[in-house]
């Protein structure tokens, strides 16, 4: 019996269906999966960052949205639908308003008043569960949406992946207390396996940091891939975070009796931790071993920029022999942006030279009554740059570095920041072996936000006491469209795309070869016999096209299961041929349709 869920009485006719393939891949495609979704018409570029969604591409995303959205209502979620188009002030009450900075899309009205175009949604579900909700009984809530995000990329790219409009699935939970937030989180969690297993993806979860949204935990679900645009670290031991939330393993504290006093020593011509090095060698040799990068403190200056526009410069020292990541240090100060200071911000500082900043000048250990011209920059350290260790450093002089300048005792800073490069070989901080590097793409983020949203725009019920309390909220989203693509990535050769068959536009693809009318009849009574037992079927019926053609278009179509009704009808058989594997064998006719709705069957469709 045809599945209930499934699509029957419609057969797309490639006589008829709006779909152009494309044989030449866009100037502009550097993945697979934006090569092939746009050459076998799945989507069209409408600008950077901007696609118009073709009929076969939407079979694809509703097939998607349809696992997602099953998943979602079978955890107890409930399904509303916001606008895209929103007021100004709930996100000025919460401060995204300015945190978003330029990635927020913002317009006015006729009458000037401020809208943006969403990126997400976490005031506005806030404040209709304050509108509707005054009691601890109402709760727990879970509630979500599937729509159209709106986020003002600097360099789009990657087709789906990285676009200035997307299709986000988005939920959140409200709850009384943390121990119900936890539950909630676990439960969400817990659909999202469900999710990117049925949708046929591998994924790891992976620490992550939280940025404009807030909160005080936060995973993502990453489909590994060199393909990927994020980098995530993983340890035999089970240890997994995003480049950015990854932590140094941090030494023990060292006693620093009997350690030298630090001295100032002449280091000509030294501007760079190579040179350094070489000049301490030659002039300064440590008795024990020689000199390396990693007994150096370097201290690199760097220009942030808030969300309102203003600007500072900050110092941040870590061992010589690392290189600052500026995504991590992104990520640790998020929604502040940052790059390297340039030469003529550092000369707005006087006190910073060139090849040879040293603590001495920065943060805490600023000489103070300097004047407003040497208010203290902020000094901030590599994790591993703890209380004991002994540096060479810069000693705020042309030619001058300090040796056995010792952390703790002879300088101090502001507080500690992740901002080295993380390398592979890396202990995790957990103990649990070293860390290799992947690269992945985010299907999946969650968030235990807590109350961040809720006291800003004063969501509270009361509890069983009576007493006003203040909700706790999770935030849990998925990129439907970005899953739509790692999909692609992830499922295609180099033929073309070979969709799994719960999310395929079709679950098999019947071409008609040669001119014989026979062959078109028998074709199209096959092709009305599957479409009976409820399977979902793509027909090639184009007279005028070469069978070489039509071939080449299922293979980029990439739908699951193809029959091929052609010469071998002459002994009553037609071709089966399975897309992603290859296989091919011969059934008789008149049982092609029983043959394919089992093969659907034993696949659970």
């Amino acid at each position: 019996m045809p599945h209930p869920d499934r699509l029957t009485g419609v057969i797309l006719r490639m006589s008829s269906l709006f779909l152009r393939t494309l044989r030449e891949d866009p100037v502009d495609a550097e993945l697979a999966s934006h090569r092939l979704l746009v050459r076998a018409g799945y989507i069209r570029r409408a600008a950077p960052g901007i696609y118009t969604w073709l009929p076969l591409g939407l079979r694809v995303l509703g097939k998607v949205e349809a696992i997602v959205r099953e998943e979602m209502v079978a955890a107890g979620a409930q399904e509303v639908h916001f606008p895209a188009l929103l007021p100004r002030e709930p996100y000025e009450a919460t401060g995204r308003w300015t945190d978003y900075g330029p990635n927020l899309f913002r317009l006015q009205d006729r009458r000037d008043n401020d809208y943006l175009l969403a990126p997400t949604h976490e005031e506005m579900f806030t404040l209709l569960v304050k509108d509707l909700y005054s009691s601890y009984k109402d709760l727990p809530l879970t509630l979500f949406q599937i729509q159209t995000k709106y986020r003002d990329e600097a360099r789009p790219r990657a087709g789906l992946l990285r676009g200035r409009e997307f299709i986000m699935k988005d939920a959140y939970s409200f709850d009384v207390d943390d121990a119900g937030l936890e539950r909630s989180y676990q439960n969400q969690r817990d659909a999202y396996e469900r999710i990117f297993t049925r949708l046929g993806l591998e994924y790891v979860v992976v620490a992550a940091t939280s940025g404009a949204m807030g909160g005080s935990r936060s995973e993502e679900f990453l489909f590994p891939t060199p393909a990927g645009e994020d980098t995530f670290v993983r340890s035999p031991g089970g240890y997994a975070a995003n480049i950015e939330a990854a932590r140094a393993a941090v030494p023990e504290a060292v006693d620093p009796a009997g350690l030298p006093a630090a001295e100032v020593l002449d280091t000509p011509d030294s501007t760079t931790i190579e040179t350094l090095v070489q000049r301490a060698n030659e002039l300064h040799p440590r008795p024990d071993r020689p000199w390396t990068a990693a007994d150096t403190l370097k201290n690199v200056v760097l220009a942030l920029t808030h969300p309102d526009g203003t600007e500072e410069l900050i110092v941040v020292g870590l061992p010589g022999d690392r290189e600052v990541d500026l995504n991590r240090l992104e990520g640790a100060l998020e929604p502040v942006q940052v790059a390297a200071a340039t030469d003529e911000q550092v000369a707005t500082r006087p006190e910073l030279v060139r090849g040879y900043i040293g603590p001495g000048v920065v943060g805490p250990n600023t000489p103070a009554g300097d004047g407003p011209e040497r208010t203290a920059l902020r000094y901030l350290l590599d994790p591993r740059v703890v209380p004991g260790t002994s540096w060479i450093t810069g000693a705020d002089a042309e030619g001058k570095h300090v040796f056995n300048l010792v952390a703790g005792r002879d300088f101090t800073a502001d507080g500690t920041i992740e901002a080295a490069e993380v390398r592979p070989g890396d202990p995790a901080p957990d103990g649990s072996g070293p860390l290799e590097l992947a690269r992945g793409i985010e299907i999946g983020h969650v968030f235990a936000l807590g109350r961040k949203y809720a006291e800003a725009l004063d969501l509270k019920v009361l509890d069983e006491n009576g007493k006003a309390v203040t909700v706790t909220m999770g935030s849990y989203g998925i990129g439907v469209s970005r899953a739509m693509a790692a999909i692609a990535e992830k499922y295609h050769d180099d033929a073309g795309l070979t969709w799994p068959l719960q999310v395929a536009p079709a679950h098999v693809h019947v071409v008609a070869t040669g001119k014989d009318p026979q062959v078109l009849a028998t074709a199209e009574q096959i092709v009305a016999d599957l479409d009976g037992e409820g399977v979902e079927v793509l027909f090639d019926d184009r007279p005028k096209v070469s069978a070489g053609v039509k071939f080449a278009d299922a293979e980029l179509l990439g739908v699951p299961y193809l029959l091929v009704i052609g010469r071998g009808l002459a002994d009553g058989v037609v071709e089966f041929r399975d897309r992603a594997t290859g296989a091919r064998r011969d059934i008789p006719a008149g049982l092609a349709a029983t043959e394919v709705r089992q093969l659907l069957a034993d696949a659970g469709i």
